[in-house]
């Protein structure tokens, strides 16, 4: 994961802040923080890659035919 730089202007740590979870949720950090919580056996990762994967794939060819 890469490092995440926020510039802050004229004081306004509020709209740092909001800048800085923008950045974090495009770059899939809570994504990430959600899956590591807890540990997942390899068959159960495997699975899950799985699905996601034909999720993908039906959300393409859904675009292509629509």
């Amino acid at each position: 994961m890469a490092i995440i730089y926020v510039k802050v202007e004229g004081n306004n740590i509020n709209q740092a802040i909001k800048k800085l979870k923008k950045k974090m949720e495009r770059e899939g950090f809570f994504r990430e923080i959600k899956k590591r919580r807890y540990y997942e056996k390899p068959s159960q990762k495997r699975r899950r890659q799985e699905m996601e994967s034909l999720r993908r794939l039906r959300k393409k060819m859904k675009r292509r035919v629509g």
